[in-house]
């Protein structure tokens, strides 16, 4: 099932993961702490493509907190995300509101094993590939993972919510 790294954290995400018997690999590598974009820093850590490697966003759509998941090289489309989930106005949560509401750390925060599930949207673009990377609950540690499953996991759907990075 799971590869694991003798560094791999146990975190909620790992334990859901392993719960509902989801293959994931685990990657694990060292944050350095003045690091601008974790996402960034986690694709050339990794040796990964940016369009591989997946941010977790909070968002919130008519005042309800959503996840958004784009790859790192782009941003999200806020409107974009507002229509995937029928809503009018979409906005960025405050760092604290998710930290808060996710139980991980800005930085660290994974779209599994929250501590309320969330309505989630993920960039379409991750069902072109096999697999994608996601923050593990803790910056510094990223878990690959089919996007289906990911999906699966999170009760997911896919709608194109990202903007630049796409060649």
């Amino acid at each position: 099932m799971a590869k694991r790294d003798a560094r791999q954290p146990g975190t909620p995400a790992t334990v859901a993961l392993t719960r509902a018997g989801i293959s994931f690999t685990s990657h694990v590598y060292d944050h350095d702490p003045s690091a601008t974009s974790y996402g960034i820093e986690a694709a050339q850590a990794l040796g990964l493509a940016p369009a591989e490697v997946f941010k977790t966003l909070m968002a919130t759509i008519d005042g309800a907190p959503v996840i958004a998941i784009v790859p790192v090289d782009t941003t999200l489309d806020l409107k974009a995300l507002a229509a995937a989930r029928n809503g009018r106005k979409a906005e960025m949560a405050d760092p604290a509101m998710a930290q808060r509401v996710s139980g991980y750390v800005v930085g660290g925060i994974s779209p599994i094993g929250q501590k309320k599930a969330l309505p989630t949207i993920i960039d379409d673009s991750a069902q072109a590939l096999d697999l994608i990377y996601v923050s593990g609950g803790q910056r510094g540690f990223d878990i690959g993972l089919a996007p289906v499953d990911l999906a699966a996991i999170t009760g997911g759907q896919f709608a194109a919510i990202a903007r630049g990075g796409r060649t």
